[in-house]
């Protein structure tokens, strides 16, 4: 059965939730602003998976937030459990850092990306086939929301958005209840180069890698055209990957997850077992 725990050997507490067992170890990591919860649905056969919440997520501690930061917190949580050389899945913002994670440890047996190449929020030139004013139009919308989505974060909850957020991301403080990111982690996230695009990081792996892109709009960014600019800029940026890099486009949003969590499961049950 599996179990939660926390690490305490480590500069901030990790919180993990280990399935046990004597099989191939996986290491799981959810989004920008989940929980280890995220992988509830997901069924890798005998495999031991450990669910991870990123720093400052979930029951995790706080921490500055920076790349090798996060990664010296995985490598916490390998020594602890004594995972060896696990395979890395990721979703979104846990895809990006699977893959910096390969790059550090370029013998991992398996990494598996969930849609997790760019912010939707990037550079102009990223939407090609959009008339510019419209596009720009769009991502000062699109920018808008992010910020007042960051003032939420900062801010006590109000009872009727609570439901919004997993239970596990929310805490009290002084008679107060508020989500988990915190305002000051999700500006640090987003305004990194590798959270804009990590597509240029995929080109250096040499590890078997699968990258899942979804191919419908994501919850809540329905806008169609800048959202279909966006897959033009990511179909034409995946062109020409390492021979290690296998892409695959899924009928899905970024939600895929909690949209098709049984599909997802078995196409990275098929590529683990591949990657053999």
């Amino acid at each position: 059965m599996p179990y939660d725990k926390v690490i305490t050997e480590h500069e901030i507490p990790l919180a993990v939730r280990d399935s046990g067992g004597d099989g191939e170890a996986v290491l799981l990591l959810h989004g920008l602003g989940g929980t280890l919860e995220a992988w509830a649905g997901l069924d890798l056969g005998g495999r031991r998976t450990v669910a991870v919440d990123l720093r400052g997520h979930g029951h995790s501690g706080d921490g500055p937030w920076s790349w090798e930061a996060v990664l010296d917190d995985l490598e916490a949580v390998v020594r602890a459990l004594g995972l060896g050389a696990p395979a890395v899945v990721g979703h979104s913002l846990g895809g990006m850092i699977a893959v910096q994670w390969a790059l550090r440890h370029p013998r991992t047996p398996a990494v598996v990306n969930l849609d997790g190449l760019r912010s939707a929020e990037n550079h102009p030139d990223n939407y090609p086939g959009m008339d510019p004013a419209a596009r720009d139009e769009a991502l000062a919308r699109l920018k808008a929301m992010f910020d007042g989505q960051a003032a939420l974060m900062g801010a006590p909850l109000p009872a009727e958005a609570r439901p919004m957020f997993p239970p596990r991301a929310l805490v009290e403080r002084d008679g107060q209840v508020y989500a988990r990111p915190a305002a000051e982690l999700l500006e640090a996230v987003r305004y990194t180069p590798e959270f804009r695009d990590s597509i240029p990081l995929l080109h250096k792996l040499s590890c078997p890698t699968l990258v899942v892109v979804a191919t419908q709009d994501p919850p809540g960014l329905a806008g169609g055209e800048l959202m279909a600019a966006f897959r033009r800029g990511v179909q034409r940026d995946l062109a020409g990957l390492p021979p290690a890099v296998r892409v695959v486009e899924m009928e899905a949003g970024h939600t895929m997850l909690t949209e098709q969590p049984e599909a997802v499961g078995d196409l990275v049950r098929r590529f683990l077992d591949e990657a053999r």
